[in-house]
């Protein structure tokens, strides 16, 4: 069976536009069968935006994982001093993302990257790196993103994710501790935890 990791040839297309209410603004986003949450904003995500789109991220952000783009489009929003790079492996996912860059009036401020976590990125250090990570693509991948981030960062740059405590929260905040000088639990809530890892 496919997962939203995966690129799909012949899966068929759904035309789906999902909106929902986030820091006291309504968005509108494209989505498609075969992407992570096609349906609406998940409440990792949610979560992870409530907690950090209003905090200092720095200037140079990678959304790593980014699906259609909720996570990265909404931070460049919120701030127009913001470069972000969202990166998947999911062309369709991709495909919606650009066209919310679009809607969102952001696409000067965003570089879409087809990219396996950190393979054919452009740009080789960020202030921030943000993920929802693909937890169902198994520890290998997400350990992956977690342990070549402390390369991709700034020298006080921060890796921040959303992991539900039942999929592993404690066993990544171990992990993290391991390639971070600090690491901390910033919010919690459904069973979502969202970690900070500081370089």
């Amino acid at each position: 069976m496919s997962q939203y990791f995966d690129n799909v040839e012949g899966l068929a297309h759904q035309d789906i536009t999902y909106q929902f209410e986030l820091l006291g603004e309504r968005y509108s986003f494209q989505s498609d069968a075969g992407v992570f949450s096609k349906d609406g904003l998940d409440d990792g995500t949610r979560l992870l935006l409530e907690t950090i789109a209003k905090t200092d991220l720095g200037t140079n952000i990678l959304d790593l994982g980014c699906g259609v783009g909720p996570i990265g489009l909404i931070l460049a929003h919120t701030d127009p001093s913001r470069h972000v790079v969202l990166a998947d492996v999911n062309d369709r996912a991709l495909e919606c993302a650009k066209k919310n860059a679009v809607n969102l009036g952001v696409s000067d401020q965003v570089e879409l990257v087809h990219s396996d976590v950190y393979n054919n990125l452009t740009t080789s250090s960020f202030s921030t790196i943000v993920t929802n990570p693909p937890i169902r693509a198994g520890k290998k991948v997400t350990y992956a993103m977690y342990a070549g981030a402390p390369s991709h960062l700034h020298q006080d740059g921060s890796l921040i994710l959303v992991i539900r405590k039942q999929q592993g929260a404690e066993s990544c905040f171990r992990y993290l501790q391991t390639l971070f000088r600090k690491v901390e639990v910033k919010a919690r809530h459904k069973g979502f935890q969202i970690l900070i890892a500081r370089k």
